[in-house]
């Protein structure tokens, strides 16, 4: 698991509002949960941004960041942020709250059952 401690220390500072977080290992970075959904993650020197999909396009447009695709599927509302996307602290924390925001309304994953 590879990811930037500084960059994720910023995305702590971001989050000391949201009463619900906590942290977890997952997209080979580390990401975190607000309110047990996945909000924003840190891997390398990127951002996996979870957004309102419609936002996410336009980000998209925007350039400094590219889709997230999994096992050759696009998935909608997650965009990796490059470091030139986030550089700026006012952009930074516009993504920040695109992701909060985006979270209250955002579907908690199937937790998976345990295998006996």
């Amino acid at each position: 698991m590879a990811f930037d401690e500084q960059l994720a220390d910023r995305v702590r500072e971001a989050l000391v509002k949201p009463k619900d977080v906590t942290e977890k290992n997952m997209f080979q970075g580390l990401c975190f949960m607000v309110d047990n959904k996945m909000c924003i993650c840190v891997r390398d020197l990127e951002l996996i941004c979870r957004m309102d999909p419609g936002q996410a396009e336009a980000e998209l447009e925007k350039g400094n960041c590219r889709p997230m695709i999994h096992n050759g599927k696009t998935m909608k509302g997650y965009i990796f942020v490059d470091e030139e996307g986030y550089k700026n602290p006012k952009d930074f924390n516009r993504l920040v709250h695109l992701c909060l925001d985006f979270n209250k309304i955002a579907k908690a994953s199937k937790k998976k059952k345990k295998k006996d």
